[in-house]
């Protein structure tokens, strides 16, 4: 650990995916010719309903300090937004609390139900920033390795034989990166053994509405009340509604959760931006914003098309998983001459120019992640070399 630093971040490393990003736009700014694939951010543009509403609410005056726990109208039109997802189920304005961003949602969670020591569990391949917010609640994150037969997700199997002891885990779905999704009767199973050994389980649901099946995808929220007494939910605007600097993240948790994760919240940024969280209630709370929602996934559903597509047709002998929502795609490099995910990704910036993020960065280096949320034209550029660059490496 570096001299000085507290012994809070002895285990804190940079994002891989913010390193990414910044390296490809160090490398255009030098000149060189890369397409980026490595940022989970949409390329579209905030739809015209909750900008308007969020310029309106500054021009209101509504640029002081917020409700600690978020506005009546965002915490309102999320939970009747989170009810219609879930098919009316009833959901309590009063047990949501709007946080600066998804992550922070996910921190406040950590924060509060884990201590120092407990474990963690968290299906792997996981998002970068799963094992860092758990090593900051000073808890101990256990990665489990997902079934690669089952779209490398995991089953109460798995967590049984991994962490048989574990107070906590986190389960996204559907998952960053590899695009895959739980069914409902797996979310089920998930949430039986959680509560049948008092485990808490937080849920990212943030890529929810970016689902490749009928509807929403399957969530916690579509169970029984009995199964969500130790759920909490984390949603959000920034992937479905390309609302990702607007910073406005979303948790939904049993009351006395709720309430610490605000009491917490009201020592750390005392609430999320004001005006971003009206832009926020017109996004969920305008089913107008729905059609632009629609035609987004629609786009992602034919990138996704596109991409898998294209590695079947011209390499056929590279693994993947078939993303069913998010827009991620995650596939296997080890068979490309023993390479790693870590040396494919750097070998392919440098002599190719794209910019992808390696498997290491999510807790399995035989792996790459590629995002298609990006403009087609890149895509299909950034695939020709992809292609190029596998091809010449397997020979």
């Amino acid at each position: 650990m570096t001299q000085g630093l507290s012994p809070n971040l002895q285990h804190l490393e940079t994002s891989a995916t913010i390193a990414i990003s910044q390296e490809a736009k160090r490398r255009r700014a030098a000149g060189e010719d890369v397409i980026d694939l490595g940022a989970g951010e949409p390329d579209f543009p905030t739809p015209p309903i909750p900008a308007d509403a969020g310029i309106r609410a500054v021009k209101e005056g509504k640029t002081h300090y917020p409700a600690n726990e978020g506005i009546l109208e965002l915490r309102a039109a999320a939970a009747k937004h989170l009810s219609l997802l879930s098919g009316g189920r009833p959901v309590n304005a009063d047990h949501i609390v709007v946080s600066s961003g998804s992550k922070q949602s996910l921190f406040n969670a950590c924060f509060t139900l884990f201590g120092p020591g407990e474990v963690v569990a968290i299906p792997a391949p996981a998002w970068v920033s799963y094992p860092q917010i758990v090593h900051l609640a000073r808890a101990r994150p256990v990665l489990v390795s997902g079934d690669p037969e089952w779209s490398l997700k995991v089953s109460v199997k798995d967590l049984d034989r991994v962490v048989p002891g574990a107070q906590g885990l986190m389960l996204c779905s559907p998952c960053n990166p590899t695009g895959g999704v739980y069914t409902q009767g797996e979310i089920r199973a998930i949430a039986e053994w959680a509560r049948k050994r008092g485990v808490w389980v937080i849920a990212d649901e943030i890529y929810r509405r970016i689902h490749y099946g009928t509807g929403p995808a399957p969530s916690f929220l579509d169970l029984p009340d009995e199964l969500l007494e130790r759920v909490v939910v984390v949603y959000g605007v920034s992937k479905a509604y390309a609302m990702t600097g607007w910073r406005i993240g979303l948790a939904l948790a049993p009351g006395t959760i709720a309430r610490a994760m605000a009491a917490l919240q009201s020592h750390t940024t005392t609430g999320a931006n004001h005006p971003a969280q009206y832009a926020a209630a017109a996004a969920l709370g305008d089913e107008r914003v729905e059609h632009d929602v629609s035609r987004m996934v629609a786009e992602f559903r034919r990138r996704r098309d596109l991409v898998v597509s294209r590695f079947r047709q011209e390499l056929p002998g590279i693994e993947f998983v078939e993303p069913l929502g998010a827009f991620y795609f995650f596939f296997r490099v080890d068979s490309l001459g023993g390479t790693s995910g870590t040396e494919f990704c750097t070998r392919l910036i440098t002599q190719s120019g794209v910019a992808l993020v390696p498997g290491a960065a999510f807790g399995d280096d035989r792996y790459v992640r590629l995002s298609y949320a990006a403009a087609t034209d890149s895509i299909v550029q950034a695939l020709d070399r992809i292609v190029a660059f596998a091809k010449k490496l397997g020979d």
